[in-house]
């Protein structure tokens, strides 16, 4: 029953945190540099297509450019991954 309630708890702050990327409160150059310990096995893409502009297609070609699986969690990026995503996302 505990790992059921933490499973919720997860999901429900990364649903919080899904909601704040669409509005533009939180930034995503910032999570991932600095992922919060629930967004750590949250898959990569799917932060990116809670992005505002970012559909599936634009966010799998930005993944192929810095060589990231789309099967990729934000916890299992190296910092070469980080840093590449982190300045094709700013431009």
């Amino acid at each position: 029953m505990r790992a059921l309630a933490r499973a919720n708890e997860i999901r429900t702050a990364r649903a919080k945190l899904k909601r704040d990327l669409k509005a533009g409160r939180v930034g995503v150059e910032q999570l991932l540099l600095d992922p919060p310990e629930y967004l750590l096995s949250a898959k990569t893409i799917d932060m990116l297509l809670a992005v505002p502009k970012y559909g599936r297609v634009k966010a799998n070609k930005i993944l192929n450019h810095c060589r990231i699986s789309p099967s990729k969690t934000i916890g299992g990026l190296s910092q070469r991954q980080r840093a590449e995503l982190v300045t094709l996302l700013r431009r």
